[in-house]
Parts: structure tokens; C-alpha cells; sequence
């Protein structure tokens, strides 16, 4: 059996041209938030990413919530490397990503994440290139950012492509998303956000739930903030946290399954509609400094 670098070199080398785009750092940086814990965030982004692969795209999961990093937890792998080891020199770019489900890559968060916010100039521009080398090479790059809006995710949030805000209907969930969208708002209004509602009871709470925060964006911020879709709530979810293997995959024909996957065909519907130039891994990392002076 081959080991992970050499299956990390494959996925790269392997890729279906057809699915390539043409150019250098083509990959949509994608970054997922939520005004507060328990919302489900990371287990949305998990899934997320595993259906958009399962549609024939190629996908990086990245864990960059600093303080509750759990993506591996939630997909029962165990990172013996993570940021930390690519930054001080210990391990290369096809030893930290690791494999999840379905050769889901993916880079662990944890104490890695600190020392990414106060990199020399040389030390960020190894970083860049050692991310470039897989980063390039893919479609979609998902930061799952951790809960609420610290300094670290608000660089996260004005440096990507895209922003995904997950919130529930309970109304402080709903309350810290509009929040979120406000601060930012506040000093980037160019920055757009796409809104998820998770743990739905039914359609109509999700509509009820997005609108309240849409048309409050809309009348205090003249900000039109994108409904994506809702996911139910499922006690297959549960069962699948429980398992330590993503509900997408263990319970496929769940009600929460079905509809991630009409969220993310929603997603690519109206990204392949969009003419501007994605800005890649490079760009965003470029923009990303620019928000640190």
C-alpha cells in the first residue's frame, strides 16, 4: 500500500483535466463561519466539502479554528501532523495534509494556527509556496474558522472569495450571524456573505429564519446577503457525530444528506454563473497581509 505522500503526489498529478482550470492558483478560497458555537459549523463545512469532491470537484479542507479545532475528531482520523510542523521545518506539505473519508485532504488545526498570524516575511513566503504546491491544484479551498468574529477570522473573512455564514433558527444564533455581517460590514462593505441555516425544523422555518436576517442586512447595511439553502434537523446527524464519520457519508439517504447536496449544487450554480477572476491561494494570502498592517 502506498504511504500518504505518495498518495498525496497521485491526487495532484491525477487530476481529470477535464475538471482543471487552465492558469495558475485557479481555486476558489471559501471560508465558513458562524456568529456563535454550537451551530454546527464544522460538521456543515465536513460535509460540505465531502459532497462538492462526491460532484467531482477538488476540494481542501483546511481547520483553522485556533481554539476548538475538530475536523479530524469529527471524521475519526487521527493528524500525527498539522501546520505547526510545515511552519518550524519538521514535516513537508504531503505529510500535513492528511486523508480523510472518500481521500477527503485535508490540513489539521491546532497549535499551527497561532504561529500562522505572526510569520516573518521569509517564513510566509515558505508557507506560501509549500501550500501553493497542492493548492493549486485544486477547485475549492474551505477555511472552517472558528466560532464568532476574533481578529484572526475576520482576516479570514475579507481575504476569501467567499464567505459562508452558518447560523440556526434559534434566535441568539440568528442575532450573532446578523452581528458578524455588521463588524464586517462596517470596515469591508465589498465583503458579500451567503447565508446556511442549519438544524432546520422544516423549509419554512429556514425561509423565516434567513429572511429576518436578510432583510435586517438589507435595511440597516444595504447589504443583500444570498440565501444558500437549509440543512434539517436529523437525528442522523447525531448518530453519525457519534461514529465519528460525516452524516453525508454514513446515513446517505438521510433527510440532512439530501440536503447539503442541494445546498452545494446551489453553490456551484451560482459560481458557475460568476465571470470574475478567482484571486487563489496566493492572492488570498497577499490580501491576507495586507489586512495585518
Amino acid at each position: 500500500m502506498m504511504d500518504q505522500a505518495q498518495s498525496l503526489r497521485q491526487l495532484v498529478s491525477s487530476q481529470d483535466p477535464k475538471l482543471a482550470v487552465k492558469g495558475e492558483s485557479s481555486a476558489r478560497i471559501i471560508t465558513v463561519c458562524s456568529g456563535k458555537g454550537g451551530v454546527g459549523k464544522s460538521n456543515f463545512t465536513l460535509n460540505f466539502a465531502l459532497t462538492l469532491k462526491a460532484m467531482g470537484k477538488r476540494v481542501l479542507l483546511f481547520d483553522a479554528d485556533i481554539g476548538m479545532a475538530n475536523i479530524d475528531v469529527l471524521m475519526g482520523v487521527s493528524a500525527k501532523y498539522n501546520l505547526y510542523h510545515l511552519l518550524k521545518r519538521e514535516a513537508d506539505i504531503t505529510q500535513i495534509i492528511q486523508l480523510g473519508p472518500n481521500a477527503l485532504p485535508f490540513i489539521a488545526g491546532g497549535s499551527g494556527m497561532d504561529e500562522l498570524f505572526s510569520l516573518s516575511e521569509s517564513d510566509l513566503n515558505y508557507f506560501t509556496a509549500k501550500i501553493a504546491l497542492i493548492a493549486d491544484s485544486m477547485d475549492y479551498i474551505l477555511f472552517d474558522t472558528g466560532a464568532g468574529l476574533s481578529k484572526e477570522t475576520m482576516k479570514f473573512i475579507t481575504s476569501a472569495d467567499d464567505c459562508l455564514v452558518v447560523t440556526t433558527p434559534e434566535p441568539t444564533a440568528i442575532t450573532d450571524a446578523y452581528a458578524l455581517m455588521k463588524v464586517v460590514n462596517r470596515t469591508h462593505p465589498e465583503i458579500s456573505f451567503k447565508l446556511i441555516v442549519n438544524q432546520a425544523g422544516d423549509e419554512r422555518e429556514a425561509l423565516v429564519t434567513s429572511d429576518k436576517i436578510r432583510m435586517a442586512a438589507s435595511r440597516f447595511l444595504q447589504l443583500d446577503v444570498s440565501y444558500l439553502g437549509h440543512i434539517s434537523s436529523d437525528a442522523h446527524v447525531v448518530q453519525a457525530v457519534k461514529r465519528q464519520t460525516p452524516f453525508s457519508l454514513a446515513f446517505p439517504n438521510s433527510v440532512a444528506a439530501k440536503d447539503i447536496h442541494r445546498l452545494a449544487l446551489s453553490y456551484l450554480t451560482i459560481d458557475g454563473k460568476k465571470d470574475t477572476k478567482v484571486q487563489g491561494i496566493k492572492g488570498f494570502i497577499h490580501k491576507w497581509l495586507k489586512r495585518s498592517k
